[in-house]
């Protein structure tokens, strides 16, 4: 599973041994920087037990070792309105 923005995720012992006490993670992105194969840099936001926003964090795991809570919702589609024709009158000046 490879996350996504908003996703919220329990990340665990599995995804990293830095984790001995696993934590909620919501995701800002994945960074791109380079890793070893079937790992990733997540930076996102560190969650509370009310799942409330606590610390920014980046933090290196391994893809197979996340697990998904929440996924993100999906994005809405781009609406285009047609636009009104805007009234043009003189101005009186003086």
């Amino acid at each position: 599973m490879l996350p996504r923005t908003g996703d919220v995720l329990h990340v665990t012992r599995a995804a990293s041994v830095q984790f001995l006490r696993p934590i909620k993670f919501r995701v800002i992105r994945v960074l791109d920087w380079p890793t070893y194969d079937g790992w990733l840099w997540l930076d996102g936001y560190e969650l509370n037990a009310a799942g409330d926003a606590v610390t920014r964090r980046s933090i290196f795991v391994q893809r197979e070792g996340l697990q998904q809570l929440q996924a993100a919702p999906e994005p809405r589609p781009h609406t285009v309105r047609a636009r009104r024709p805007v009234a043009r009158t003189p101005l009186r000046v003086g």
